[in-house]
């Protein structure tokens, strides 16, 4: 009965590898996920270990840094305090990402002083791609060593609830970077908070904007089924929600989006820390296409427990490790 399904799954690797041909409380997983898991292979081990620098593949890291922001909704000056960036910073040099997707940015000034700030702290990433058009506070951005080929947005970003008509809270951030003929597609979003606001339900919001993404990622895979596609960012929901299950897809569906089950080195899955109410949840996800499912290190990626975590941010990075394929 096995056979057929190592034959298919052998076959769809093969696909992917031709396409990159090279030229020179903790929120836990289901008891169904982790069947699903083990069925796939991807039976979860904690981390006691970290990938060392020299490390082969694509590492991406995922990071809500906290409103790193140079001013506040009123446009007073509101900035991170330095130490907070300093920490922010040295998470991230620590754990080498050659793609960095962030949250919680401020305009280009406070990206591009993230930029100069890695650079000192010496690991450089040139290459940025923001929503230079967002109105919005919190925007996203994605950093990398290696460049970026291509952005876009996707074609609807409004929907209709209440008998009115709403934007997505931060728009999603759509853009490729290319590492030796291979192309990789971060679709970046950060969804509606939980934060209560007048006249709206914020968990219809955040259904409505996940709904808006699903289109966008369904788009895409209909026009390329082999896509390395990885949907990631802050999406302020658990895992079992309404929002995840429809950004997800269909199980075994060809446009299912799997999330890579992170763990940090004590085995916890949980990414944000609310001291207010000293709740702890899974919020930030990366999400994998089935055209990129097989290059991923389900072992070696975990959630950063760096002691000093929650002087950067009140979110835990995940660090997510492609391998290399048989062309590299």
């Amino acid at each position: 009965m096995k056979a057929p399904v190592i034959a298919g799954a052998l076959s769809f690797l093969c696909l992917g590898l031709l396409s990159c041909e090279k030229k020179g409380p903790t929120q836990d997983w289901t008891q169904a996920a982790r069947a699903a898991d083990i069925e796939a292979g991807n039976a979860l081990v904690p981390v006691s270990t970290r990938a060392s620098t020299a490390a082969p593949g694509l590492r991406f890291m995922c990071f809500n840094v906290e409103n790193w922001l140079s001013a506040d909704q009123d446009g007073k000056e509101s900035s991170k305090p330095e130490s907070e960036k300093a920490a922010v910073v040295r998470l991230i040099v620590d754990n080498r990402p050659d793609v960095l997707g962030v949250c919680e940015m401020g305009d280009k000034e406070d990206i591009q002083e993230l930029q100069a700030m890695l650079k000192k702290g010496g690991w450089e990433m040139h290459h940025l791609a923001y929503n230079a058009d967002s109105h919005a506070l919190r925007r996203l951005a994605l950093l990398s060593r290696f460049p970026i080929v291509e952005t876009a947005h996707p074609e609807a970003s409004e929907y209709r609830m209440n008998g009115r008509n709403w934007r997505m809270s931060r728009p999603v951030l759509d853009a490729t970077v290319e590492r030796d003929n291979c192309r990789y597609r971060f679709v970046g979003v950060h969804l509606k908070s939980k934060r209560e606001i007048k006249g709206a339900d914020q968990e219809l919001m955040r259904v409505n904007e996940a709904a808006l993404l699903r289109r966008h990622v369904e788009e895409i895979l209909r026009s390329d089924p082999h896509a390395r596609l990885i949907a990631y960012g802050d999406f302020n929901d658990t895992r079992k929600s309404v929002a995840m299950n429809k950004i997800t897809g269909k199980y075994r569906s060809p446009t299912y989006l799997t999330a890579v089950p992170c763990a940090d080195s004590q085995g916890h899955r949980w990414t944000h820390h609310w001291e207010w109410q000293d709740v702890y949840s899974r919020f930030d996800y990366v999400l994998v296409s089935a055209g990129l499912k097989p290059e991923v290190d389900f072992r070696g990626s975990y959630i950063v427990d760096d002691p000093s975590w929650s002087q950067a941010s009140d979110h835990r990075a995940l660090v997510v490790i492609f391998k290399p394929t048989a062309a590299e």
